[in-house]
């Protein structure tokens, strides 16, 4: 073999390191994996090693305790949205729904001269506190067929707020007493029951529709 052979020769094997070469090293740029990072997945463990407890479900507040801690004067602006719909004045008669004044503990579908619907009328009873709660809570799951177009309030508190101003007009009914859980006796597993006869509240006579029908 000549020179220029062997030079030949020697350059094909020299360029075939160098292309294996560059393909091993760019090979390493494109596909090198970072190492894992142990806190990109942290899952948060009981320290007791047990499973998470799941959420309670918050625990509705008695009526009692609502209009207990209402506020009639925030109930009087809540209400200003029933104007369109209701008089609020004594003697001012019925618009589109039933006079309110008086509406605690008057009888259902019973302001005089004002046509109710057959499906309140059907209902019977006064407008307890807690009957103006479930209606003003829905008028039509309280009294389904209504007519009355009101979508309902669906915040206790406010709803609570309203029933209180309801009441001072001419009602003025005593609010249901708040009934007092009686302690745990010591080394006793569970509260006592109230006796008979305790300190159960009894609703409250109510009576007459709220918002219009």
């Amino acid at each position: 073999m000549d020179s220029f052979e062997f030079n030949k020769f020697a350059g094909a094997v020299l360029f075939s390191v160098l292309l294996i070469l560059a393909v091993a090293t760019l090979s390493e740029t494109l596909f090198t994996t970072e190492p894992a990072d142990p806190q990109s997945y942290a899952v948060d463990v009981p320290e007791d090693g047990g499973a998470a407890a799941p959420k309670q479900e918050e625990k509705a507040t008695p009526l009692p305790v609502l209009l207990a801690e209402a506020d009639p004067a925030k109930g009087e602006k809540a209400a200003k949205v029933c104007a369109a719909c209701h008089n609020f004045e004594e003697g001012a008669g019925a618009k589109i729904g039933p006079d309110l004044y008086h509406v605690v503990g008057r009888e259902i579908a019973a302001f005089p001269g004002f046509g109710y619907s057959d499906a309140l009328k059907q209902i019977g009873g006064k407008w307890t506190f807690e009957a103006l709660d479930h209606f003003l809570k829905s008028p039509k799951d309280y009294a389904p067929g209504t007519a009355m177009g009101f979508a309902g309030i669906k915040k206790d508190e406010k709803r609570a707020d309203v029933i209180a101003y309801l009441n001072t007009l001419g009602s003025n009914l005593p609010l249901p007493e708040v009934k007092q859980e009686a302690p745990a006796e010591e080394g006793g597993d569970a509260a006592a029951p109230a006796e008979e006869g305790g300190d159960a509240a009894a609703p409250a006579e109510t009576g007459e529709e709220t918002p219009a029908e």
